[in-house]
């Protein structure tokens, strides 16, 4: 004799009726705990019916458990994983919130140099901090339309904030170096670039070596000579002292070069009588 198991499944709608003394927050939020409501059935309404063997009955138990487990693992992972993400999530609010910005001083070392590539103009001004690092740029051109105007000073200064909330000058020197659009061709005026693919190329090429001591991106070599600047000799003393008074950028420390040392110098002043 063949043993079936049928399933019915159904979808019961029903109230509840609970009496109060006091209507208030505590009372409603309890209300889904209490016992003592009268149940009242109002629809009954058949869902589904399906007839197994048992032997079926018992395999799809068996495998209705497996499913189980496997359903309770993938939540849990996602659980895990949600968590994770709103702990990575929080770690990055919070290093963002802590990201400070490093304002320029008052009063501030910077050079300006001027170029120009094709038949355009352009001129580069710096600010550094005390220690010779570059914390702002400005761009300005010339035969060019309000809008590029406006375009180059606004990029100017979003690359300024991004140098001073930490951005290394090396991101931004390998995002633009070798970028191409016009103006382009030969550089004049600059002593280490001779052309350059863009304003940008050009631009960044000059920071990369004045300040970050590129000279793979130079299209001369440097002047400076191999003197080593950690001795405590009198002279060395001495360009410690202009150096930080001296724009790094300027002089793309090539001290020795550019600075003379007149300290041991004496003139003698004489008044007429």
């Amino acid at each position: 004799m063949k043993k079936f198991i049928v399933e019915t499944y159904y979808t019961c709608t029903f109230k509840t009726v609970h009496k109060i003394n006091d209507l208030n927050e505590k009372t409603l939020s309890d209300i889904d705990q209490r016992n003592d409501g009268n149940v009242e059935v109002i629809d009954v309404k058949l869902n589904n019916r399906k007839t197994k063997k048992i032997g079926d009955a018992v395999k799809d138990k068996s495998s209705e458990s497996k499913e189980n487990k496997s359903d309770k693992q993938i939540i849990s992972n996602k659980i895990i994983n949600t968590e994770k993400l709103h702990k990575l999530e929080n770690e990055s609010k919070l290093k963002v919130k802590n990201k400070a910005r490093f304002k320029m001083p008052d009063r501030r070392k910077g050079y300006i140099q001027k170029a120009q590539i094709g038949d355009h103009k352009v001129y580069l001004h710096t600010g550094e901090y005390d220690d010779g690092k570059i914390g702002e740029i400005f761009i300005d051109t010339n035969k060019e339309g309000e809008l590029v105007k406006a375009l180059m000073n606004n990029f100017a200064i979003a690359i300024s904030l991004g140098l001073q909330y930490g951005v290394p000058l090396e991101e931004y020197v390998d995002a633009y170096i070798d970028t191409k659009f016009e103006p382009s061709g030969n550089v004049l005026g600059n002593d280490r670039i001779l052309s350059a693919s863009s304003i940008l190329d050009y631009v960044f090429r000059e920071l990369a070596i004045s300040y970050l001591g590129k000279e793979d991106l130079a299209h001369t070599p440097s002047i400076a000579n191999s003197k080593n600047l950690t001795e405590d000799t009198g002279d060395d003393k001495f360009l410690k002292i202009v150096k930080n008074i001296t724009s790094k950028g300027f002089v793309r420390s090539n001290l020795e070069e550019k600075l003379v040392d007149l300290s041991n110098v004496r003139i003698n002043l004489k008044t007429k009588t």
